[in-house]
């Protein structure tokens, strides 16, 4: 069984930055593709970035250029770093390892408050 462990949030002022980290136990978390998403409340949780397991990464429309995501799998964590922070981004954030189609763990989520 996989365990995800994020980290990192908190309250932060509008345009300043955060970095989440999301520990994963287990041996095989180099392999498998690893994503962020976050639910804001009265909204569906949505996809955030996605990192596979060759380092490649891509990014929701709403996040480029602002977001980072990246891994270290000699420490089996997957990190977001999110920059020029706004209101919008404000919700719990989720990591998520995709071992399949039909097999995918989630973290407990770590909330993101972006408030002056």
């Amino acid at each position: 069984q996989v365990q995800l462990v994020e980290s990192g949030g908190g309250l932060v002022q509008p345009g300043g930055s955060l970095r989440l980290s999301c520990a994963a136990s287990g041996s095989m978390f180099s392999r498998y593709t690893m994503a962020w998403h976050r639910q804001a409340p009265g909204k569906q949780r949505e996809w955030v970035a996605s990192i596979s397991g060759g380092s490649g990464t891509i990014y929701a429309d709403t996040v480029k250029g602002r977001f980072t995501i990246s891994r270290d799998n000699a420490k089996n964590t997957v990190y977001l770093q999110m920059s020029s922070l706004e209101p919008g981004d404000a919700a719990v954030y989720y990591c998520r390892m995709i071992v399949s189609s039909i097999q995918t763990y989630w973290g407990q989520g770590t909330q993101v408050t972006v408030s002056s």
